[in-house]
């Protein structure tokens, strides 16, 4: 196992994977440590967890560094990153016991009452596009409410892996409430099935959500899976135009592109499509590409050669079944895994660039006719993870966004973001369960009925 810098393509570090036996006896020592960290008051994992905070403000540079070595992040979106995690931690803190008080109701029994439980280890399968965001964004919540964690990270960014299980250490967490397992896929199904993994929380593709769940259900194991997106970005014909653009190019080039909730497809109604693709142009050819440890730099490379491949694939095959390339769609001739920004026009239904997940900074203009046709066109698809519209006319959009976009978020004249207040997920292939706000720190707790009789 080793970690490569996909701006050089030189090796960073290589890691020992370790062996599911090993791998079982970490689980075992989670476990152990859920006996008694289940039982600390609220007060006292509020002060661990904004110690955690504190770790991640501290060293955020040295953080930072770190993931823009490991998967390319700009490093001014990696130090945003830490500083939302370091945000997540102490929201938590602040609000977990809020979140899990009991609940008194009133049944013909002298007293009910619902009261929320730890369950014990929760396994995460954690992606490299955020490597220390989707991490915090599980672990907050799952510590606070009494439970453990084990960690399995993508097998580019092991540095981050290890380093959040330090932060957990320095924070003055007990021994064993977080643990890194530096394992591959091949081992999931032994550690899944083991039977101290209590539930299952996995951010990823839509394959790796089906291969999971299919061994969680197996052995009866719930789980939370936020998997990919193909968001849709409506500009209706009274949006601000010139505010739209800029927020779609910026919603499109977020992470490089390699974001769930990146916006991935623009559906212009025919009143304002033109202007809207000049704007769009305009400010996705201004966006800079390069080095990612440059303060200026905009869009970084892609996360590794192959994924880079994969993505100008998509990209060409939507150019031969119709699409129009007007910028970008050509693999620079510098080292590292660098894709330019893309604008596809002119596209539609079977097309790659419309049906699949284009992980990276490849825009999708769409032409509509009207408002029913842009959100038909909205909804023509197997994701539905998040979603915005652009329109001046707030009733307008407020009724958009809440009934006719079939997503788990929508944005009006805003890009699509997560934030630890708002639930965050999505329906269709894009997954199911919540994160964040009261919503996640409850997917993962007993929601326990008690009623006393006297």
């Amino acid at each position: 196992m080793q970690s490569i810098n996909p701006a050089t393509g030189e090796k960073i570090q290589d890691y020992t994977e370790i062996s599911t036996q090993d791998a079982f006896s970490l689980i075992e020592n989670a476990h152990t440590a859920f006996q008694s960290w289940r039982t600390e008051s609220f007060e006292t994992r509020a002060r661990l967890m904004n110690n955690a905070a504190g770790v991640l403000r501290d060293k955020k540079e040295t953080f930072a560094q770190l993931m823009t070595a490991e998967m390319g992040k700009p490093v001014k979106e990696a130090r945003a990153e830490i500083d939302k995690c370091a945000w997540v931690c102490e929201y938590y803190a602040e609000n977990a016991q809020k979140f899990l008080s009991d609940e008194q109701i009133k049944t013909d029994a002298d007293e009910s009452f619902i009261t929320y439980q730890p369950i014990g280890v929760v396994l995460a399968v954690m992606p490299w596009n955020f490597p220390f965001w989707q991490v915090f964004r599980f672990a907050a919540p799952a510590l606070m409410s009494g439970n453990t964690a084990v960690l399995k990270h993508a097998s580019n960014v092991l540095g981050c892996a290890l380093a959040i299980e330090q932060i957990f250490k320095d924070a003055g967490f007990p021994e064993g409430c977080f643990r890194t397992l530096l394992v591959s896929s091949k081992n999931m199904e032994a550690i899944i099935a083991h039977d101290k993994i209590r539930a299952v929380t996995l951010t990823g593709s839509e394959a790796a959500g089906r291969a999971v769940a299919t061994t969680a259900g197996k052995h009866l194991k719930k789980t939370v899976l936020e998997l990919g997106g193909s968001d849709p970005y409506i500009i209706l014909e009274d949006a601000d135009i010139e505010h739209a653009a800029k927020t779609c190019a910026k919603a499109r080039l977020l992470n490089s592109g390699q974001s769930c909730i990146a916006a991935k497809r623009f559906i212009a109604v025919d009143a304002v499509h033109d202007e809207f693709l000049r704007l769009l142009h305009k400010e996705m050819e201004a966006a800079k590409m390069g080095n990612p440890a440059d303060e200026n730099t905009d869009v970084g490379p892609q996360a590794s050669m192959k994924l880079r491949d994969d993505l100008h694939d998509q990209v060409q095959r939507s150019i031969k079944k119709g699409a129009a390339c007007i910028l970008g769609g050509e693999i620079p001739s510098e080292t590292g895994a660098f894709y330019p920004p893309t604008i596809l026009a002119d596209v539609g239904p079977g097309m790659p660039a419309f049906d699949e997940e284009l992980f990276g900074p490849v825009a999708a203009v769409i032409r509509a006719r009207d408002e029913d046709d842009a959100i038909a066109l909205a909804n023509n698809s197997d994701f539905g993870l998040g979603g915005a519209v652009f329109t001046q006319n707030i009733e307008r959009g407020k009724t958009i966004a809440r009934e006719r976009i079939d997503t788990g978020a929508c944005f009006v004249n805003s890009n699509t973001a997560s934030d630890p207040r708002l639930p965050f997920g999505g329906v269709k292939n894009s997954g199911y369960g919540r994160e964040l706000s009261h919503f996640g720190i409850r997917e993962f707790v007993n929601i326990k009925t008690v009623s006393i009789s006297k």
